[in-house]
C-alpha cells in the first residue's frame, strides 16, 4: 500500500489550522495507468492508490450525474481519514437562464447522500457555463439559496465563472458578502480572479504542458507553491492584482485547495505530485 501524504498546516494564534490540499481532477484516467498508477492494478483500487499519494481530488462526475449514497460512503472508506473530496455540484444547478430558479436543483444535489462523507466532504465547486454573464440580481439569489451548513457541518461553495464580465468589483463583494470563494484558474481561457473572498482559496490549475515531465516546469511549481504558502498563512501574493481594491478580511490562516486539471491531463498526477514534494521541503 502506498504511503499516505499529509497535508501541509498552519495554525493561527487561535488554534485554528489552515491546511494546503492538493490533487487532480478524477482519479480514473486510463493513461494514469501507464505513468502514474502502478503496472496491474486493479481499476477497483485506484482510488485506494491514488488517494495515498495525493491530498485530495475533484470529483467530476457529480455534474453530470446524481450519485447514491453508497457511491459517496464507499470513496470515504477508501480513502485516509485526512483526504479531501471537492465536488462540482450538479449543472442543472448552475446551467440555467435564471438562477432565481435554482433553489429546487441546489437542495437536490446536496441532498444527495454527500454528508456520507463526513469531514471528508471539501469544497463543493459551482461552475457556470462560459457563456453565462454577471447579473448581481441573479447572482445574489443564487447565493442566497446556498446553504450554510449540511446536516450540522459547514459548507464550502466555490463559485467558477467563466465569462470576462465577472472581473468586476461588484461580483467580488458579492462572493465576500456569502462567504463564497471565487475559483483562480489558471487558463488561457478563463478569467483569472485571485481576490479573496472566504476563509479557504480554491484554484484550478489549467494549463499543464504535454512535453514537460511534470506537466508544470520547476518555475512554475515554485511560483504555485510560493502563493499557496502565502495563502496558508492568510496573505495575498503581490503578483496576483485583485479585482477589487476593497481589501479582504484579515485572518492568519487560510485552507488551500489547489488541482491539476484538463491542459495534459496525463501529466497532472505527476504536477500534484511534485507540488506536494516542494510544499512539504519548506
Amino acid at each position: 500500500m502506498a504511503k499516505a501524504q499529509t497535508s501541509t498546516k498552519r495554525h493561527d494564534s487561535s488554534g485554528n489550522a489552515g491546511r494546503i490540499k492538493v490533487g487532480v481532477g478524477g482519479w480514473s484516467f486510463p493513461p494514469w495507468r501507464d505513468n502514474f498508477y502502478p503496472k496491474g492494478l486493479p481499476q477497483a483500487q485506484e482510488l485506494s492508490f491514488a488517494s495515498r499519494k495525493l491530498t485530495a481530488i475533484e470529483v467530476n462526475a457529480t455534474f453530470y450525474r446524481t450519485q447514491t449514497p453508497q457511491s459517496f460512503r464507499r470513496w470515504a472508506e477508501e480513502t485516509p481519514e485526512d483526504f479531501v473530496f471537492s465536488l462540482k455540484a450538479h449543472r442543472l444547478a448552475t446551467h440555467r437562464k435564471s438562477l432565481a430558479e435554482c433553489a429546487p436543483a441546489i437542495e437536490h444535489f446536496l441532498g444527495s447522500g454527500l454528508a456520507e462523507l463526513g469531514d471528508k466532504l471539501g469544497p463543493i465547486v459551482w461552475q457556470f457555463a462560459p457563456f453565462k454573464q454577471f447579473d448581481a440580481d441573479d447572482f445574489e439569489r443564487f447565493c442566497d439559496a446556498l446553504p450554510k451548513a449540511l446536516d450540522g457541518r459547514p459548507l464550502r461553495h466555490v463559485l467558477e465563472v467563466r465569462h470576462e464580465s465577472f472581473r468586476v468589483a461588484a461580483f467580488v463583494a458579492l462572493a465576500r458578502r456569502y462567504a463564497c470563494a471565487i475559483c483562480l484558474a489558471d487558463s488561457s481561457d478563463y478569467p483569472l480572479i485571485p481576490d479573496l473572498t472566504a476563509g479557504f482559496v480554491y484554484a484550478r490549475l489549467q494549463q499543464s504542458a504535454p512535453d514537460c515531465a511534470t506537466g508544470y516546469d520547476d518555475s512554475a511549481l515554485r511560483l504555485w507553491a510560493d502563493r499557496a504558502s502565502l495563502w496558508l498563512r492568510g496573505k495575498q501574493p503581490a503578483d496576483l492584482a485583485g479585482v477589487s481594491d476593497a481589501a479582504p478580511e484579515k485572518r492568519a490562516a487560510r485552507d488551500v485547495f489547489i488541482y491539476f486539471i484538463a491542459g495534459a491531463k496525463e501529466k497532472n498526477p505527476a504536477a500534484a505530485l511534485a507540488l506536494i514534494e516542494r510544499l512539504a521541503a519548506e
